[in-house]
């Protein structure tokens, strides 16, 4: 998509989950489930070669651990200029994504979710990219490589049950609140509906 000659844009995917009302305790217990799953994605570090494949049940644990899971993939490739959802990698439990490795520069998005059949369904998605992260060793002598999120909008505070997350997760959220507030906040206009919704959502735990 071209805006004009100095401004262009790519192909990109965000889904967020938001309440109008007061969750239910099982809502906001799903709801931070996924949650810890997206953040788990988020922050892995994974050496050289691993594919979507094997990391895809750093998102599915917690939700595991309640007897409950996902049918749909966990991520999938994303063109630049092209299709939302391109492969040939992704993370997910289908065979055909451990036959391509997660490398630097891979644009995919980091999406688990939950559904209960005729009541309420739950997606965390965000755009990340893959990238060599600096670690202290080097088991192997092989790079190691992590994901960098893209996308800036938050998640909504009052489905997130805060004591289900751990000080790390906890710190995650924040940060990337902060992230959020800091990149998002002056491309609007201070003091109107959108910055004071921002704002508020924004806000540390």
């Amino acid at each position: 998509m071209r805006h004009n000659s100095d401004d262009r844009d790519g192909t990109t995917d965000t889904t967020r989950t938001l309440s109008f009302d007061q969750p239910t305790p099982e809502q906001a217990r799903a709801y931070t489930l996924v949650l810890k799953g997206h953040i788990a994605i988020d922050r892995a570090v994974f050496p050289k070669s691993t594919t979507g494949f094997q990391i895809d049940s750093l998102a599915r644990q917690y939700l595991w651990s309640d007897g409950l899971d996902y049918f749909h993939g966990t991520g999938h490739g994303v063109g630049s200029f092209l299709n939302v959802h391109e492969g040939p990698a992704g993370i997910g439990p289908r065979i055909a994504y451990n036959e391509a490795a997660l490398k630097p520069g891979m644009v995919l998005s980091n999406e688990p979710g939950y559904y209960k059949d005729g009541e309420f369904g739950i997606r965390i998605e965000n755009v990340v990219i893959v990238k060599e992260i600096n670690t202290p060793n080097q088991f192997g002598d092989r790079p190691y490589y992590g994901f960098e999120h893209v996308t800036m909008v938050p998640m909504d505070r009052r489905l997130i049950d805060v004591s289900l997350l751990d000080g790390k997760e906890r710190a995650w959220v924040n940060a990337y609140h902060d992230e959020v507030w800091s990149k998002i906040s002056p491309r609007l206009e201070k003091g109107g509906l959108a910055w004071k919704w921002l704002e508020r959502e924004c806000k540390a735990f």
